[in-house]
C-alpha cells in the first residue's frame, strides 16, 4: 500500500452528490459538491447521476494529492433502481426511492411470499421496483449505488444495505429462493457482498477520466442512511445515533440482528454487526406545532436541564405512532398544559426525550445493547439544552459527530476494504 493513503468517498443524493477525501485518522482532507439539476433536468435519468457524480469526484480530486488515493466507495438513496443491458446501458429512467408501485398484483405476489421479517413488503420497496423494470427485459436491475460503481469499476455487483428491500437474506447472506416465485427471475439480481468489501481496482476508464490512480480499489458501499450513521464515527456494538429532523430515528449497532415490522424495525450489516432502528412521528414536528424556531432557541434560554418540568407528555404532530408504539390511533398527550411557554416547551422536550428512551429500551427489549454512547444529527442536535436534558434522561456519554456528510461515511467504508 501506497505511504500516507488516501480514501474517497462519494454520496448520491437526492439533489446532488457530495465526494469526500479522508485520511487514515478519518480527517478529511477535501471535498466536492455538484447539483444535479446543473446536468439536466430528470433526476431519474441515471446520466444526470453520473455527471453529477464526476463533477464533485474531479473537485474533490482537485483538492488532494490524487496519486494516494488507495479506495473508494460509493452510497446512494436507498431504494433508487434501474435496469441495465449486459454492457450497463439504462434501459430507461430510473425509479426513485419514494416512486411507490401501485400494481396491486405485484404488491399481493410480495405480500403472499416474501416472510413477515423482510423488509422487501410495501409499495416502496426495491422488490417492488424490481418486478416493475423486470418488464423491460433487462440483463441486471442494479441499485443507483451499485450503477455508479459498476461506472467506477466495470463490475456489477451491490452490497447487502441497498440489496436489503429487494429481498436479500443479510443473516443467510443470499437472495432467497422465494424471490422466484413473486415472478422476479433471480438471474436479473446482482451479485452481493457486505458492504466494505473490495471488489477490484477501478477500470482503466474510469482512472483515466477522472485522474484516479490505477489500482485504487473499487469498495462496496451502501445506502445514504447507512453511510450518515457510520459518518458520526459509530463503529461499535452499543453505539447509538439520534437523527432529530421532523421526526426522530434511532439506530443502534447491535450483535444480532433484529427483525420487528410491527415496528418498522430491520437490520442492516454493517461493520461486522448489525443496525437496527425505528423511526417515530414524535420529534421536531411535535415541536414546531407549537412554536417557532427562533421561538424555541429563546425559550430554551429560560429552561434548567438540570431539573424536571413536572409534566408527563407524548408530543406528536397529530394522531399515530409507530415506534417505539406502535399504534396508528395513538393522540398526542399534552396536557396540562402551564401558562408558561418555557414550561411547556421543558415539557415537550423532556417528552420527545422519553419517547427516546422508551425507544432504545424498545430495542434492547427485542436483543440490542443498551446505547453506551450516542451521537445526535439533525436539527435537534443544535440546541444544547435539549441535548444536556437528554443525556440526563438517558444516562448515556453523548458523543459529538465525527461528521454528518454521508460521504464521510462511504470513505470510512472504502477505508475499511483497504485495510482489511
Amino acid at each position: 500500500m501506497r505511504s500516507d493513503p488516501l480514501f474517497l468517498g462519494l454520496d448520491l443524493g437526492t439533489s446532488g452528490a457530495r465526494a469526500v477525501v479522508i485520511d487514515a485518522t478519518g480527517r478529511q482532507l477535501a471535498a466536492g459538491r455538484a447539483a444535479m439539476a446543473d446536468f439536466g433536468a430528470d433526476p431519474r435519468d441515471p446520466q444526470v447521476w453520473w455527471r453529477a457524480a464526476e463533477a464533485a469526484l474531479r473537485a474533490a480530486l482537485a483538492g488532494c494529492e490524487a496519486a494516494r488515493i488507495v479506495a473508494l466507495a460509493v452510497d446512494g438513496t436507498s431504494g433508487t433502481m434501474l435496469a441495465v443491458d449486459a454492457a450497463g446501458r439504462p434501459l430507461a429512467g430510473a425509479l426513485m426511492y419514494n416512486d411507490p408501485c401501485r400494481d396491486r398484483d405485484i404488491l399481493a405476489r410480495i405480500a403472499t411470499h416474501a416472510p413477515r421479517e423482510s423488509a422487501a413488503h410495501g409499495a416502496t420497496s426495491g422488490l417492488a421496483r424490481a418486478l416493475i423494470l423486470s418488464r423491460l427485459a433487462p440483463a441486471r436491475v442494479l441499485h443507483q449505488a451499485d450503477w455508479i460503481a459498476l461506472r467506477l469499476s466495470g463490475r456489477m455487483v451491490s452490497d447487502a444495505n441497498n440489496a436489503l428491500k429487494t429481498g436479500f437474506d443479510p443473516v443467510a447472506g443470499v437472495w432467497p429462493d422465494w424471490i422466484a416465485a413473486t415472478g422476479l427471475d433471480p438471474a436479473l439480481l446482482p451479485e452481493v457482498v457486505e458492504p466494505g468489501t473490495a471488489t477490484g481496482p477501478v477500470s482503466a476508464q474510469a482512472a483515466a477520466d477522472l485522474g484516479l490512480p490505477a489500482g485504487a480499489l473499487v469498495v462496496a458501499g451502501t445506502t445514504d442512511g447507512c453511510a450518515s450513521f457510520l459518518a458520526t464515527g459509530a463503529e461499535r456494538p452499543g453505539d447509538a445515533v439520534t437523527a432529530l429532523g421532523t421526526t426522530m430515528t434511532l439506530k443502534i449497532l447491535s450483535e444480532r440482528p433484529i427483525f420487528a415490522p410491527e415496528y418498522g424495525i430491520y437490520s442492516h450489516r454493517l461493520l461486522g454487526a448489525w443496525l437496527a432502528g425505528g423511526a417515530s412521528n414524535s420529534g421536531g414536528a411535535a415541536l414546531l406545532a407549537h412554536f417557532t424556531a427562533p421561538e424555541i432557541a429563546a425559550l430554551s434560554e429560560a429552561i434548567d436541564p438540570e431539573t424536571d418540568s413536572g409534566l408527563d407528555y407524548y408530543p406528536l404532530p397529530g394522531p399515530g405512532e409507530r415506534f417505539p408504539v406502535a399504534d396508528p390511533g395513538l393522540a398526542p398527550r399534552l396536557t396540562p398544559r402551564p401558562a408558561d411557554p418555557a414550561q411547556f416547551l421543558h415539557g415537550l422536550f423532556e417528552g420527545v426525550a422519553a419517547v427516546e428512551a422508551l425507544g432504545y429500551a424498545r430495542l434492547a427489549e427485542l436483543g440490542a445493547p443498551p446505547p453506551r454512547r450516542l451521537c445526535t444529527v439533525g436539527g435537534g442536535a443544535k440546541n444544547p439544552v435539549w441535548t444536556r436534558l437528554r443525556a440526563r434522561r438517558l444516562g448515556v456519554a453523548m458523543m459529538p459527530p465525527r461528521s454528518d456528510e454521508a460521504a464521510h461515511g462511504a470513505a470510512l467504508l472504502a477505508m475499511r476494504g483497504a485495510l482489511a
